[in-house]
């Protein structure tokens, strides 16, 4: 029996793409729900917020179903070494992107209880400025994605310290409100869990730059990324 081996490369390239283009739908809904997380804290909108916490379910189907595609191509195709690291790759980028949308869904859900209070300060566009920037920073990764560019990756670690930093200065920023104004506790710490919920979004993004780097060197960046965040407290409710 003679194998096609030009048949069996065509094949594992078509499948391929087929998961690639599930990983970059996953990706801009995301970033959908990124931002609308965002908007539906500083427009106070619980409708929006409520749509934000529905919309999760979608990115857990669409990451189980790029998991079952990636283990049958696996299974079927026995691509060999390069190849085989970008579908490993693409399952740890959908791992990423599915926690990064548990945390967007997270600010949805103490959006719906931070309408009840009294706003605290412009924490509200503040949050939605970090969160934006980390919207960018994802959008970058999945274009360097696309274009299998090294450098951009690089750089998209390097910018997680400016989302670090960020949330640094409005975790000081709470404890003042707090400090100033004991009425400002309950929100001040639902605020906080958000802004570290952010950052952790941003953790995730840079965990997707760095898989890319990974994919086309064949090697894991060598040094730890810098980070900025100097707080002890953690918020992964």
């Amino acid at each position: 029996m003679v194998i096609d081996n030009a048949h069996i490369a065509s094949a594992f390239d078509r499948d391929l793409e087929a998961i690639q283009a599930l990983i970059m739908k996953m990706g801009g809904m995301v970033e959908e729900q990124i931002i609308d997380a965002a908007r539906s804290l500083a427009e106070r909108d619980e409708d929006l917020a409520e749509t934000v916490r529905t919309r999760d379910k979608q990115i857990d189907a669409l990451e189980e179903q790029i998991n079952e595609e990636a283990a049958r191509l696996i299974a079927l195709r026995a691509p060999t070494a390069g190849d085989l690291r970008v579908v490993l790759t693409v399952i740890k980028m959908s791992a990423n992107l599915e926690r990064i949308g548990d945390y967007a869904k997270n600010m949805a859900k103490r959006t719906s209880i931070l309408v009840q209070l009294q706003p605290v300060g412009n924490s509200a566009a503040s949050l939605k400025r970090m969160a934006r920037d980390v919207e960018m920073m994802l959008r970058d990764a999945l274009d360097a994605y696309l274009r299998l560019d090294v450098e951009m990756s690089e750089a998209i670690r390097m910018r997680d310290q400016e989302v670090d930093q960020m949330y640094n200065a409005l975790f000081r920023e709470f404890l003042t409100h707090m400090m100033e104004d004991p009425r400002n506790i309950t929100a001040c710490m639902h605020l906080h869990f958000i802004a570290k919920n952010i950052e952790r979004m941003g953790d995730h993004v840079t965990s997707v730059a760095e898989q890319v780097i990974y994919m086309v060197t064949g090697e894991l960046p060598d040094e730890d990324r810098p980070k900025q965040d100097r707080t002890s407290l953690d918020a992964q409710g």
